[in-house]
């Protein structure tokens, strides 16, 4: 008698739902911790998902949601209250990365997330007084978006070959290149550009400047997403079709000779290099943080159809290769929470931990598209159609070994880490 006859499951109706929560973590998350998460992911389910099929055909999420993120204050989660924030740490705000990544849509995750996560940091860090009281508080109102612009398209990960120039002019810059991949760059208020402001080739000579657009219209969305791609301020944003991530608007972002006052300079001149590298952390460790979230979503999502789910007059679950499956991928999942959280505790303790973020960011996205992948094969037909919502995580993990620094960046920094 096989393992599965001698020791018949429960009937799938009096199955309680799978929870794959953390234990063990109550050190890195307190009750504010947790109590920050229950009021985040009733607003995820209640305001947010039963739009997300319309935010994700129409490839973008209305600026009411940021306005309303940001009346919640989740958008201002760990900055400090003198800008408008909510004075917490880096786990309130890894707490709420992790409700936008259940929500079923890394396109919104992104979406809400890169204003906070990655463009709005530089100026928090580097910026005047004067800088970051113009730009910070406006953002975490969800009033403006503001939006990261590195990438180009010949660079990708080198961020030492960029090439959209900054000449300087009487009283400022004049700025022309192209940036490509830029996340909320169609509807971006204002743009955290690398540029090269001197001939020296290589990591030196980049620097930062805010780049404002001209105010969108008031009006419809329709007018505000129409418009706000050339706004006739020498900055134009054309929107790029993706596998995944639909909900977010990506952006081709060009610049022709585009004036930038000179008290738009983020940091030092010609110093935006060591900018870069420290966005890159917390970039890579939010990353890692919304995989595990993901994975903790699809793998309970299947537990749950494979319990109902009948095939030759059994459920799906009760065959052996069905939960051979599920072990593996919940211990892949238990691998990646517990690289991830104790990086998350080093970073918060202000451990250097530069390589234990490469391994978190390198073992969590691959892990992701290999149970998203998995996950979807469990489901079968279901998985491939729409309705379940597993091909669209499929889809959307895809991107996670890429962006933020591809799986060869953080196979080079790993090793490099160990002087080879």
């Amino acid at each position: 008698m096989s393992a599965t006859e001698a020791a018949p499951a429960p009937d799938a109706a009096d199955a309680p739902p799978v929870r794959l929560r953390a234990a063990g973590w109550d050190h890195l998350f307190t009750g504010e911790h947790e109590e920050l998460r229950v009021a985040a992911r009733r607003w995820v389910e209640r305001e947010v998902v039963p739009h997300l099929d319309d935010w994700e055909r129409a490839g973008w999420v209305p600026s009411s949601a940021f306005r309303r993120a940001g009346e919640l204050g989740f958008l201002g989660l760990s900055y400090p209250e003198e800008l408008g924030g909510q004075g917490g740490d880096p786990v309130h705000e890894a707490v709420f990365q992790q409700e936008l990544a259940r929500s079923g849509s890394a396109g919104f995750a992104a979406a809400l997330g890169a204003p906070m996560t990655i463009a709005t940091p530089p100026i928090l860090k580097f910026g005047t007084p004067e800088q970051r009281e113009r730009w910070v508080p406006p953002v975490l109102r969800g009033e403006r978006v503001a939006a990261l612009a590195i990438t180009e398209p010949g660079t990708g990960s080198d961020v030492a070959g960029l090439r959209t120039t900054a000449e300087r002019v009487d009283g400022g810059f004049l700025v022309s290149g192209e940036k490509c991949y830029i996340t909320g760059g169609v509807r971006a208020s204002h743009l955290v550009t690398a540029v090269r402001t001197s001939a020296e080739g290589g990591h030196g000579g980049i620097s930062f400047l805010v780049i404002e657009r001209s105010a969108p219209p008031k009006g419809s969305e329709d007018d505000v997403r129409a418009l706000g791609r050339d706004r006739g301020d020498g900055i134009s944003a054309s929107p790029l079709q993706k596998l995944g991530w639909h909900a977010s608007d990506t952006a081709l972002v060009t610049f022709e000779d585009v004036f930038v006052p000179e008290d738009a300079l983020l940091g030092e001149l010609d110093g935006g290099f060591a900018l870069v590298m420290a966005n890159f952390a917390w970039e890579r460790l939010s990353m890692s943080i919304g995989a595990v979230a993901a994975m903790e979503d699809v793998l309970e999502r299947t537990m749950a159809f494979v319990q109902q789910r009948r095939a030759f007059g059994r459920r799906v679950v009760d065959f052996q290769g069905t939960r051979w499956a599920l072990a593996e991928m919940t211990t892949t999942l238990e691998a990646c929470r517990s690289l991830t959280y104790e990086t998350l505790r080093r970073h918060v303790e202000g451990v250097p931990a530069l390589r234990e973020v490469a391994m978190a960011k390198l073992l969590t996205q691959r892990a992701l598209v290999d149970v998203c992948d998995r996950c979807l094969q469990l489901h079968g037909g279901a998985g491939y159609m729409r309705e379940q919502g597993i091909e669209r995580a499929l889809r959307d993990a895809r991107l996670g070994p890429i962006g933020g620094g591809t799986d060869e960046i953080m196979k080079e920094v790993i090793g490099r880490s160990y002087g080879l």
